[in-house]
């Protein structure tokens, strides 16, 4: 089993389901008391926020970089960005250190092509729907991506923030998110992406008729296939 390096913190809430489902995948995939190799570098997210909310991505940059180092250095053998926004700076995370960077968009594409879906909605924080570096990803892939409107983009990412970084997860946030997916539907859009690791908190497949793609789950699953390749 290859050790796998993880930058996480951002929120604390869904790391602790990144570490969670990894040793539930990995215990699946060889059974007995078999768990995980994990390295966890935890970030405090209250100073990583200030700096998106202030554009500050050069400063939130090197503080990823940072934790890429030091788990670089305590032995990992991959990295890992237990976050979807914090993706948009994957690439000079990537180039700052000589493991290979186990991308969230690449799982997600790949099994969007696996199931044949080339239009997609997606649901995350304003910066991974509004900025391109989440959907260029994925149209590179040939799959068109859908946001909402701007009202409704204020109020996927406002819940995020105010409330499921919380571990707050209310009905009421549900009915919301689900009528913004019915209206992605109603648009063309196959499935919808949960692009906030948050999300799938809030919003299973229970809850929708349309299919619902968790990146959480996804990313979790490329990276125990990496862990055991």
């Amino acid at each position: 089993m290859k050790t796998v390096g993880i930058i996480g913190g951002m929120s604390w809430e869904s790391t602790s389901t990144y570490y969670k489902r990894l040793n539930q995948l990995i215990n699946k995939r060889l059974g007995g008391l078999h768990s995980a190799e994990i390295l966890l570098a935890s970030l405090d997210f209250a100073p990583i926020e200030e700096m998106q909310s202030k554009d500050d991505w050069d400063a939130a940059t090197q503080a990823l970089i940072a934790k890429a180092r030091q788990l670089e250095k305590a032995g990992a053998e991959s990295i890992v960005i237990a976050t979807n926004t914090m993706h948009k700076v994957a690439p000079q995370v990537e180039d700052a250190v000589k493991l290979p960077l186990l991308h969230i968009v690449d799982a997600v594409a790949e099994h969007l092509k696996q199931n044949n879906v080339n239009q997609v909605g997606l649901l995350g924080t304003r910066f991974t729907m509004q900025q391109p570096f989440y959907k260029e990803r994925l149209e590179q892939q040939n799959i068109k991506v859908l946001i909402p409107g701007e009202s409704d983009g204020n109020t996927v990412d406002n819940i995020i923030f105010k409330e499921l970084c919380h571990g707050q997860f209310t009905d009421s946030a549900r009915k919301q998110y689900l009528r913004i997916i019915e209206d992605l539907a109603a648009q063309g859009a196959q499935g919808v992406i949960l692009g906030c690791t948050e999300i799938g908190l809030l919003v299973q497949q229970e809850h929708s008729a349309l299919p619902l793609f968790d990146t959480t789950e996804l990313h979790c699953r490329a990276i125990a296939d990496w862990m055991l390749d």
